[in-house]
């Protein structure tokens, strides 16, 4: 009875035992590359923590009157308190953005009957950019003592993604420097060069909402906590060796 066992596959492609104009081609920046010896194609991933420096906050005003028009006045009157309020802890006007302005009927349904308007509900929404990320806390606290009165949520993310990407590609390119000396090694050749590199990847950082109820307290003594912990950004890479 004869058993065979299949090995762990990975990318390898013979060209030694080839003559040279059969040599395996590869593209690089418009130019042929002969490869003379054995390819190895690892694909591998980096990654960086390190604790965000900016955060993203929407929060606004939602107001309701009997007429459209009285809940978008009382609206208007308690945003330019809330803005007025960010500038004053320090969040410069370009990075106050307004995201949301809406109106709608409030409606009682009876059934049987039509629906009837009781009222009017005005929101408006802006998204701060606070890039002193310490002070988050307080921006918050500022803003629903001025009147604010929702808090959608705060993301936390990098003002220099590129910095942090740029930690994970090096990682990412030891990695794959590492398994490819660990196949060579395996097969009794060497790693004589980097043949072609090609990368993917990215991050998102992490959102936390935060509650309503906590910033209603006019007395609070220290400002509503916010905890950024870290924010993992990952790259894949794709290269390619030549092992001799």
């Amino acid at each position: 009875m004869q058993m065979t066992k299949a090995a762990a596959a990975f990318a390898v492609l013979a060209a030694a035992a080839v003559p040279p104009a059969a040599h395996a081609q590869t593209q690089q920046q418009g130019q042929i590359v002969l490869a003379q010896g054995t390819l190895l194609s690892v694909t591998a991933d980096g990654k960086s923590e390190a604790r965000p420096d900016m955060a993203t906050i929407n929060l606004g005003v939602t107001t309701e009157g009997q007429t459209a028009s009285a809940a978008l006045a009382e609206n208007a009157r308690r945003m330019a308190a809330l803005n007025a309020a960010l500038r004053r802890a320090g969040i410069a006007e370009r990075d106050i953005q307004t995201s949301n302005v809406s109106v709608y009927p409030q409606q009682q349904y009876v059934e049987g009957q039509q629906p009837r308007i009781t009222g009017y509900q005005a929101n408006n929404s802006v998204t701060v950019k606070v890039r002193r990320i310490d002070n988050t806390g307080r921006v918050i606290d500022a803003a629903v003592g001025a009147g604010g009165n929702t808090v959608n949520g705060v993301s936390f993310s990098h003002s220099d993604p590129d910095a942090q990407l740029d930690v994970a590609r090096r990682d990412a390119i030891a990695e794959a420097r590492r398994r490819a000396e660990l196949y060579a090694g395996a097969l009794g050749l060497r790693v004589n060069r980097i043949v072609s590199v090609s990368e993917g990847g990215g991050f998102s950082p992490p959102v936390m909402p935060v509650a309503l109820e906590r910033f209603a307290m006019a007395d609070q003594s220290a400002p509503t906590p916010v905890s950024p912990g870290e924010i993992e950004t990952r790259v894949s890479v794709n290269v390619t060796f030549e092992l001799r």
